[in-house]
C-alpha cells in the first residue's frame, strides 16, 4: 500500500477532446496498429520462408520491420487504454521506460539503415569482395550493435531522468518522449550534454555515414553501365525513401519539445500521431512495392489467398 501511495503519476495532456471522440480515436489507432503488425509481419514472413531472400540486404530489411513493430508496441497499447480511460495518466517510472524505448528503438532504426547502406556499398562498389565481407558473423555483429548500442547509451540518460525531482506533472503530449525534461525542477547540464552525445552517436553520425556511403555509390554507378545504375536504383531508392521519411519525423520530434507552447494543440496531436503511425506503415509499403524480389513473392502470396 505504501508503495502505491508513493507512485508519482504524470498527466498526458496532449489529447484533444478524448471524452467526445474517444471511440473514433480508439478505432483509428486500433486499425493502424493491426495494419502495422500485419503488413510488417507479412514482409518478415516472406523473407523468412523464401531461400532467395536469405541475403544480408533482406535480413536487414526484416530487422528494420521487426523494429517498427516493437516501436509501435511501445506506444499503441498505452494509447488505446488512454482513449477508453477517464484520465490519461501514466506513472513517472513507466513514462521514463516509454521514453527510453522510444529513443532506443529510434536509434536502432538509424543504425539498421546504416548497416543497409554499408551492405549496398559493398555489393555495388566491391562486388567481388562481397561474400568475404558480408558474412554471417558480420551480419550478426551489425544486428547486435544496432539494438544494443542505443540501449547501452540510453540506460544512463533514463536513470538520471528517473532520479530527477519533479515540479510539473503534466506533459503536453500523448506519449512520453523528450518532453519529460520539462517536468524537472531544474535543467540538468549533465543530462543535456549527455543527450547531445547520444544524439550524435545514434542519429547524426549514422546519418552522415549513410550520406557518405550513398554518395560513393552514386559516384561509382554514374561511371558504370546502365545495368549497374538500374540495380543501384532498385535497391538503394527504397532505403533512401525510408531514411528521408524517418529523418523528417525525428527532426520534428526534436524541435517540437522546444516549441510546444507555440504549436496549436490539434496540430501537435496530428504530427505526434504521424511519428507513431506513418513510419511503421510506410516501411513495409515501400519495401513491399519497390524491392523487386519481395514484391514478386508478395503478389504470389496475395494471389494464393484470393484463389
Amino acid at each position: 500500500m505504501d508503495e502505491e501511495l508513493n507512485v508519482t503519476y504524470i498527466t498526458l495532456g496532449g489529447h484533444v477532446e478524448v471524452h467526445k471522440y474517444r471511440y473514433l480515436y480508439f478505432m483509428i489507432i486500433f486499425i493502424a496498429y493491426i495494419l502495422i503488425i500485419c503488413s510488417n509481419s507479412t514482409i518478415v514472413y516472406l523473407i523468412w520462408i523464401h531461400e532467395n531472400l536469405h541475403e544480408p540486404m533482406y535480413i536487414f530489411i526484416a530487422a528494420l520491420l521487426i523494429n517498427s513493430v516493437l516501436f509501435s508496441t511501445n506506444i499503441y497499447p498505452k494509447l488505446l487504454i488512454d482513449f477508453l480511460s477517464e484520465q490519461q495518466i501514466i506513472s513517472y517510472k513507466a513514462c521514463v521506460l516509454q521514453y527510453f524505448m522510444f529513443y532506443a528503438l529510434g536509434g536502432s532504426e538509424y543504425l539498421l539503415l546504416s548497416a543497409m547502406a554499408y551492405d549496398r556499398y559493398v555489393s555495388i562498389c566491391k562486388p567481388l569482395q562481397y561474400p568475404n565481407i558480408m558474412t554471417k558473423t558480420t551480419i550478426e555483429v551489425f544486428l547486435a550493435l544496432a539494438w544494443l548500442f542505443p540501449v547501452c547509451q540510453l540506460v544512463a540518460s533514463a536513470t538520471m531522468s528517473a532520479n530527477q525531482k519533479l515540479c510539473d506533472f503534466t506533459l503536453k503530449v500523448i506519449f512520453c518522449n523528450n518532453s519529460i525534461y520539462k517536468l524537472h525542477c531544474a535543467s540538468s547540464t549533465a543530462i543535456t550534454i549527455y543527450g547531445v552525445f547520444i544524439l550524435l552517436n545514434v542519429a547524426l553520425f549514422p546519418m552522415l555515414f549513410i550520406v557518405f556511403t550513398y554518395t560513393k555509390i552514386f559516384i561509382v554507378t554514374y561511371r558504370s553501365c546502365k545495368e549497374v545504375r538500374k540495380k543501384a536504383a532498385e535497391t538503394c531508392l527504397p532505403h533512401l525513401l525510408v531514411l528521408i521519411n524517418f529523418s523528417l519525423l525525428c527532426t520534428y520530434d526534436v524541435i517540437i519539445a522546444r516549441l510546444e507552447s507555440d504549436v496549436p494543440k490539434i496540430a501537435r496531436l496530428i504530427m505526434t500521431l504521424q511519428i507513431s503511425m506513418y513510419n511503421p506503415l510506410f516501411n513495409p509499403i515501400i519495401y513491399g512495392l519497390k524491392m523487386k524480389e519481395i514484391s514478386k513473392h508478395l503478389k504470389h502470396l496475395l494471389c494464393l489467398k484470393m484463389n
